[in-house]
């Protein structure tokens, strides 16, 4: 008997927790429809959120516990106006923060209008009076530059209705991108900007949506902080959430809620979930001034990121001369190295970069190390970058260096950008490296 006659012996259908008895383990889960690929193997997903699957000769004994109890989604909730309270907007975007799992498909798939969010986590309207605002539902690889313009066009509309603060719900595989993308974008703001995400749906019950949600609005409504900054997990545990640069946050796995680390930087501030206790890590933080917000929105399309790797060829950075690209980030390794020592191919990939600069074209180079600063005066091939026209990018992140030229480029002249991307704007570039690793 093959695996779905087990299952149809048994009345058993996806969506439905079971029981399973397999090898060395008893395991309980929602049984999900398995995919060509898993053909013959039980896939469940478990409690933690997590899927396992079993293979069909691995299983021993199989029990329905509960029929078809899929998570529902919850009714909206009336947002209701306590006078007492700061006002703090919610601008909903997509992402894992606003999914739930299709048992039809085992996905995840963004669905949530922004009430829905607000009635996962209740306790918020507790913190503040939350107005709701969907931006757009999009997953964060999807984002392009135009989508950092309509949303920085949404928070300056809510600041000029006066909240306290805006919580930004995004997706988390490219939030460090739009964090750095929306701390060029505005200059002197007068409010918080908190980007918020989840590592796992709101539906499993190891989601980190809400935690993350309630310190971000604890955050906003407790200090007198201004700017752009991410909200999520410190370590694994349920206990506190770290405020991060925007310019200096990074997600560094693939799936832990403590994904998002400061790097070359110290995190702004910890919020603990329980004591709703804040504490600032760093003194000098940014704040609102009497200055007149600036909003600068452009970003020129035709820049890229390039990583240096082993066995390059000239062609892979003549290819962006041919295609008229403005800027060029380069992730080299080490102190800011790519090929370009005596090898023959070598020899021409310098060739390749020194015609891409005599085009125009402003060249950064970065690290992929991540921790630590680039310094192109110790070796000589570092030397004959910069003589090439590569300018350093200090111990700025590929990605944050990457967003900081296409906004520069889309804002300043050539000549401008090239004056202003070693400089720190927005604290993308430290003084001096700290040892955070």
């Amino acid at each position: 008997m093959d695996l779905n006659g087990l299952l149809g012996e048994k009345g058993i259908k996806t969506g439905d927790l079971v029981r399973v008895r397999a090898k060395n383990q008893i395991v309980e889960g929602y049984v999900m429809p398995s995919t060509e690929a898993e053909k013959g193997m039980l896939v469940l997903k478990l409690k933690s959120g997590y899927n396992l699957g079993l293979k069909q000769e691995n299983i021993e004994g199989i029990e329905k516990l509960i029929e078809s109890k899929v998570p529902g989604i919850p009714k909206p909730v009336e947002l209701k106006s306590k006078p007492e309270l700061p006002v703090i907007s919610v601008l909903h975007t997509g992402g894992t923060i606003a999914s739930r799992i299709d048992y039809s498909t085992g996905a995840v798939y963004a669905s949530f209008k922004p009430e829905d969010l607000v009635s996962l986590v209740p306790e918020i309207q507790d913190i503040a009076n939350i107005k709701t605002k969907q931006v757009m539902n999009i997953m964060s690889e999807d984002l392009r530059f135009r989508h950092y313009a309509k949303i920085a066009e949404a928070i300056k509309e809510e600041i000029g209705s006066g909240v306290k603060g805006i919580i930004l719900g995004h997706g988390t595989d490219t939030m460090h991108f739009t964090s750095a993308a929306l701390s060029f974008i505005f200059e002197n703001l007068p409010v918080p900007v908190i980007l918020v995400g989840a590592q796992r749906s709101t539906d499993r019950g190891s989601s980190d949506a809400a935690m993350n949600l309630i310190c971000a609005a604890e955050f906003i409504k407790q200090t007198d902080f201004a700017g752009i900054a991410i909200c999520m997990h410190e370590n694994t545990s349920d206990n506190n959430c770290l405020i991060l640069p925007g310019t200096k946050a990074r997600k560094l796995h693939t799936s832990r809620r403590d994904a998002f680390k400061p790097v070359n930087a110290e995190a702004i501030a910890r919020v603990n979930y329980d004591s709703r206790k804040v504490e600032f890590l760093q003194k000098d933080y940014p704040k609102a001034t009497k200055k007149e917000l600036v909003v600068r929105n452009g970003f020129e399309e035709k820049v890229a990121l390039l990583k240096t790797h082993a066995n390059m060829n000239a062609e892979q950075f003549s290819f962006f001369e041919e295609k008229g690209f403005k800027g060029l980030v380069i992730e080299g390794t080490g102190l800011g190295h790519a090929p370009v020592g005596d090898e023959p191919e070598s020899k021409k990939i310098l060739e390749a970069i020194k015609s891409l600069n005599d085009k125009g074209c402003t060249i950064v180079m970065t690290s992929q190390c991540l921790y630590g600063r680039t310094n192109m005066t110790v070796y000589t091939n570092l030397r004959r970058l910069v003589n090439a026209g590569v300018i350093p990018g200090e111990d700025m992140l590929p990605e944050t260096a990457f967003i900081k030229l296409a906004w520069l480029l889309g804002n300043y002249s050539p000549e401008e950008a090239k004056k202003l991307v070693g400089k720190n704007l927005r604290g993308e570039i430290s003084e001096c490296s700290r040892e955070l690793f």
